[in-house]
């Protein structure tokens, strides 16, 4: 539904009778045809409440009829119960609306108005740089090079060691083989660039040497993690 019911700059509630009518469920011409009838019974200027349309598809004006709330009121009256409800119901909704709107008739109130809308703009202006902020925050860790230990991206997460570890394997990032061992990445996180595994090479004692195999969170994985809240 089009709106034309308003709310003048002198505050003063109306409805069209174009509203009305489809308020209602009415021919334009009805309603217009009850408001004359109406205004002719109580003796007031029938022009007061007559204006111009124009219709927004073919450029055509159009006169109806614009009635403060008590004509609005009385004019409906005459009509069934269930169209009342409604056209009471939409006057409610209008009067909502109006007492969401400030006084601009006050210089106070208006400038109140100003500044509270004022402040409203820079703090939407602040939470748009915080987010800018950390979308380039996750862009940089996304791009750079080199990976993290386990260990090493909990602490740039701001978080326990164990329970990183915790996270990783209960949500199917990390596991470890039957028995014993280091814990490994799962190939699809591997696949997804979140994770990769760094192999040494590491000489004993004895002189033999080892290979050990550590999986470890790339700048991708923990721009995920950061993202993940955990």
């Amino acid at each position: 539904m089009n709106i034309l019911a308003t709310i003048s700059s002198d505050t003063s509630l109306t409805m069209s009778s174009r509203e009305i009518a489809e308020v209602c469920g009415k021919q334009h011409k009805h309603v217009r045809r009850d408001i004359k009838a109406m205004i002719d019974e109580l003796g007031f200027n029938d022009g007061e409440y007559v204006q111009l349309w124009t219709d927004p598809q073919n450029g055509q004006s159009y006169a109806e009829y614009r009635l403060p709330k008590d004509l609005t009121v009385t004019l409906i009256t005459g009509y069934r119960a269930d169209l009342r409800y409604k056209v009471v119901r939409r006057l409610e909704e209008l009067e909502r609306e109006r007492g969401a709107l400030p006084d601009f008739s006050d210089p106070a109130a208006a400038a109140r108005a100003w500044a509270d809308q004022v402040e409203r703009n820079k703090a939407q202006r602040a939470e748009i740089a915080l987010m800018h902020e950390d979308v380039m925050a996750h862009e940089r860790l996304t791009k750079a090079d080199g990976s993290l230990s386990i260990t090493e991206a909990a602490k740039a997460l701001e978080m326990r060691p164990r329970d990183l570890f915790t996270w990783l394997s209960q949500n199917g990032w990390t596991y470890k083989r039957a028995g014993s061992g280091p814990w490994l990445g799962y190939q699809t996180k591997c696949n997804q660039g979140l994770l990769e595994h760094k192999t040494t090479t590491v000489t004993r004692g004895d002189g033999t040497e080892k290979i050990t195999e550590q999986v470890r969170i790339t700048p991708k994985g923990l721009s995920k993690l950061a993202k993940e809240a955990i």
